[in-house]
């Protein structure tokens, strides 16, 4: 579904560039310019939706006693590479480049199974693909449906995922790799399963407490991760109180949680500490360019290393 959905926003998008490159070439504007008007224009109303995404949650930031500041140039290539990010996921990898999974015989590694998060597909992970391929690690795909459902709906999803990697790896434990979203239903499967069949779950920016910009979307799966109030006084959502409160201590210790202290959708951003496992905050990255981050797939290649230590 999200790649069709992907697909008629990119059709629309073309759509408004003809528009303005009609409207520009009425006015007398060369060919070439106003080809490049048309695609600018597109490419400028995609810049003001990424920008969004930082002034909607910068009111509800986690205020810690000691912040991690940027410098303005910092901030600027914060956004450009988000900019970036999902400019390649939403218009080429989700729409174009899904995929069901990759095998090597000769990997040292356990297999590993990718939870992407919300309104996304398995084309998130083209980047982070590519990566585990180069260490050849075994790696599976898991596309979650409905979009707009409930996590506690994704869970036996994950659990079909697992069982399926075990039976077509032979291993009897694999890691889990889970960006947003993804990091919660894999959460839901600990909380139903245990961790009897999974050495680790690396989660990429998930809002473990909940996020405010999820009050801004739309679905079951949206009320379950919100963040209700502003930072100071402000709760988690009654799912995520749930969740919390059914959850076994060695399933929390299993959970890396790898997080941003700049993310533009998890906020407050302390929102992706998770007590109970290993946290991993980095400085100056962006909510759908963590994947994308040559340093974090690194990090989570040496922590699927690890799983089996």
């Amino acid at each position: 579904m999200i790649s069709r959905i992907s697909r008629t926003l990119l059709l629309i998008q073309l759509a408004i560039a003809v528009l303005f490159y009609f409207l520009l070439r009425h006015f007398d504007w060369p060919i070439a310019l106003a080809a490049l008007g048309g695609i600018g224009i597109v490419l400028l109303l995609r810049a003001q939706v990424t920008a969004n995404s930082f002034f909607l949650t910068w009111p509800y930031r986690g205020r810690t006693s000691t912040p991690i500041e940027i410098t303005w140039l910092q901030i600027g290539k914060l956004f450009l590479r988000e900019y970036r990010a999902t400019m390649l996921c939403s218009s080429w990898a989700m729409p174009f480049l899904r995929f069901d999974q990759f095998t090597y015989p000769d990997t040292t590694s356990l297999p590993v199974l990718l939870i992407h998060g919300y309104g996304c597909n398995s084309g998130y992970w083209r980047w982070m693909s590519l990566a585990l391929r180069e260490a050849h690690i075994t790696h599976y795909a898991l596309d979650m449906e409905p979009v707009f459902g409930s996590i506690d709906g994704y869970a036996p999803l994950v659990d079909a995922a697992v069982r399926r990697v075990q039976a077509e790896t032979g291993q009897k434990k694999i890691v889990i790799v889970a960006h947003s979203m993804g990091g919660l239903a894999a959460r839901a499967y600990l909380r139903d399963h245990g961790t009897t069949h999974i050495a680790k779950v690396v989660t990429l920016g998930t809002p473990h407490h909940g996020t405010a910009i999820a009050n801004f979307g739309i679905g079951i799966n949206c009320g379950e991760m919100n963040w209700l109030g502003r930072y100071e006084e402000g709760r988690s959502s009654e799912w995520l109180q749930k969740l919390a409160a059914t959850e076994e201590a060695d399933a929390l210790s299993a959970i890396v949680s790898i997080y941003s202290h700049h993310d533009n959708i998890i906020s407050p951003q302390s929102s992706a500490h998770l007590a109970g496992a290993r946290n991993i905050a980095m400085p100056g990255i962006g909510h759908v360019a963590l994947a994308l981050e040559p340093s974090i797939q690194q990090m989570v290649i040496e922590e699927i290393h690890s799983a089996q230590d």
